[in-house]
């Protein structure tokens, strides 16, 4: 029997696993059975070259002794002997507590150090205040070995009892953890971390893995089924995703997955966790933000790469230059996959625009490149359901939509039923009208108006539909000076400064006598800084102020500028500027009462 004392620099290693890696203690699960693993591929490797006879199957078990309160993972890998117990177990290379503290104590993630120091087997004593190895070498004529520690840098070190190669690890679980000692709890985490390693793991008597999961598979012997029901393993309660992307790059670096694109909701927020992350079938995280660009967290599925640095700050992964390339990578397979779909099933594609639309816009306004490339299949629906590239969607409003600047005014409405009569107006006028109406098209129009060159775009009710595109027509108002004054006058004095500012204006006479409109860019503003949030304000404070552009060659017009009873024509006033904020939506509380009341009052006189 030997004794001695485990080699690190410091006298304070285990308090520091146990308190930084303590808000994630599970993680010895994902540890200790991915070594086992690690031990079983090896002795593939020595098998493959005769130096010894592989067993029937190899296998990890995971097992516990609720009574006993441990918890055991066994493989028949390689196993170790004593001296290879002394080279890898006993020895831990740090350079001293203080430094070690000093570089992890702002690491959001504190797993990431597990493995990065050889720390993978002593995340058992996060969970266990005394471990035991049972081992044996593969190698002919060696001694089983038994290593025993208790949580300090002391061990002990004998004679095991081991008579097949291989490695048993028996946690004594700690009292802070006798949570682990549990089937839901185990079976749970087993399924995690090690739903796709590639050798059998059993527990109770089960194989609990799939060891050929669907990314390591050839494409061409898959079906759309396999991929479907794979998931559905992975998103059970998700309805099938539009369509997916298998990857397979061997080099400059090695990466395979799934990427999955299901039917993107207009609820940014919940992006985070739906892909995850292995390396080299072992699942190590669904915080992929280093790893994936940031549009492409809206898609779901698997990524797999055993060329990420896994286990370094989060700062030194944004900076890595396989990490880069990847994800370089991943956008261009992606931009490539639409783009094919796009050329080649142009009427599936459509009819999937509605579930990806916030997801290429997204892509074009975060990833330059992507942009680049999504020009040519990102789509513009119009107000009749209609579907046009930019360069199709061009070609039809140029001839009517350009101003006297030669400018082509992109007309668009971001709802279609509280903006319906401005859509109609425009209609009328034989412009088209874009439907713009989901979260991110506040910054997207913005976007267009840089890729579109020559042009401007306006929302439909940004203006009077007269004077929403301006060819430099001049009309000529049909009211007399003295009637023109007279109408300027009572709206002027009906109508709120604070909040609207009248103009008359000569218009056809078939527009609205009345229209309310707020100035494009101000309307902008206020979106892009509600967006977001308050704190990032600089318009917040300010009222909305909004336009009231008066037809003056309206018939009403008329009507109220040669009203010779001043309440009448007071009352005529105020009934068409309500019936103007009514149709946008404008008229609420004690106004629309008032309205509501003088409308009776004025049915009543006609009858």
């Amino acid at each position: 029997m030997q004794s001695g004392n485990i080699s690190v620099h410091t006298q304070n290693i285990f308090p520091i696993i146990k308190k930084f890696l303590y808000t994630d203690h599970e993680i010895f699960v994902r540890e200790l059975v991915s070594n086992a693993v690690d031990a079983t591929q090896k002795l593939k490797i020595y098998a493959s070259k005769g130096e010894v006879v592989l067993p029937e199957s190899l296998q990890v078990k995971v097992s516990f002794d609720a009574e006993a309160k441990t918890i055991t993972i066994s493989d028949n890998g390689i196993g170790m002997n004593a001296e290879e117990i002394e080279k890898y177990i006993n020895q831990i290379a740090f350079s001293g507590a203080e430094e070690f503290l000093e570089k992890f104590k702002d690491d959001k993630d504190p797993t990431a150090i597990i493995g990065h120091f050889g720390m993978g087997f002593y995340s058992s004593f996060m969970v266990a205040d005394k471990v035991e190895i049972q081992t044996l070498s593969y190698r002919k004529d060696e001694e089983p070995a038994h290593w025993i520690c208790e949580g300090s840098t002391e061990f002990t070190l004998d004679k095991g009892t081991r008579t097949t190669h291989g490695t048993d690890i028996i946690m004594h679980i700690n009292s802070e953890s006798e949570e682990f000692l549990n089937d839901y709890k185990l079976k749970g985490l087993l399924d995690k971390y090690c739903k796709y390693l590639p050798i059998e793991i059993t527990f109770k008597d089960e194989v609990i893995n799939n060891i050929n999961p669907l990314w390591k598979k050839n494409p061409v012997d898959l079906k759309d089924e396999d991929y479907i029901a794979f998931y559905k393993e992975l998103y059970p309660m998700e309805s099938d995703p539009l369509f997916w992307i298998h990857l397979n790059v061997d080099y400059p670096f090695t990466l395979t997955g799934v990427l999955f694109f299901p039917k993107v909701k207009q609820d940014v927020e919940p992006f985070k966790k739906r892909i995850q992350l292995y390396c080299n079938q072992v699942f190590v995280t669904d915080q992929v933000e280093q790893v994936v660009p940031d549009f492409l967290m809206l898609l779901r599925g698997v990524i797999d790469s055993p060329d990420i640095p896994l286990n370094v700050s989060r700062s030194a992964l944004q900076a890595d230059g396989n990490v880069k390339k990847i994800t370089s990578h991943i956008s261009k397979k992606v931009a490539d996959k639409l783009s094919e779909i796009f050329k080649k099933e142009r009427e599936s594609y459509e009819n999937k625009w509605d579930g990806i639309s916030l997801f290429v816009k997204y892509g074009m306004l975060s990833d330059e490149k992507f942009a680049e490339k999504a020009s040519s299949f990102v789509l513009l629906k119009n107000t009749d359901n209609k579907l046009f590239t930019f360069e199709e969607y061009e070609a039809l409003v140029k001839p009517n939509q350009t101003d006297k600047d030669n400018k082509v005014n992109y007309l668009y409405a971001n709802n279609a039923e509280t903006q319906y009569q401005n859509i109609e107006n425009a209609k009328e006028k034989g412009y088209d009208v874009l439907l713009l109406n989901e979260m991110i098209d506040v910054h997207f129009v913005s976007l267009l108006e840089q890729k579109l060159s020559d042009s401007v775009f306006k929302r439909v009710d940004s203006e009077a539909s007269d004077k929403l595109i301006d060819k430099g027509e001049v009309r000529e108002t049909i009211l007399s000076k003295k009637h023109l004054k007279v109408l300027e006058t009572v709206f002027e004095n009906e109508i709120n400064k604070e909040k609207y500012s009248v103009q008359t204006i000569p218009m056809a006479t078939n527009d609205p006598f009345i229209s309310v409109t707020k100035p494009e860019w101000e309307r902008r503003m206020k979106e892009m800084e509600a967006m977001r949030g308050p704190e990032m304000s600089f318009m917040g404070g300010m009222p909305d102020k909004y336009q009231v552009m008066v037809n003056t060659n309206h018939p009403l017009a008329s009507i109220i500028a040669e009203e010779k009873n001043e309440e009448a024509r007071k009352e005529m006033v105020s009934q068409t500027f309500d019936l103007a904020l009514l149709s946008q939506n404008m008229l609420t509380g004690a106004a629309l009462s008032a309205f509501i009341k003088r409308s009776s009052e004025l049915l009543s006189k006609k009858s």
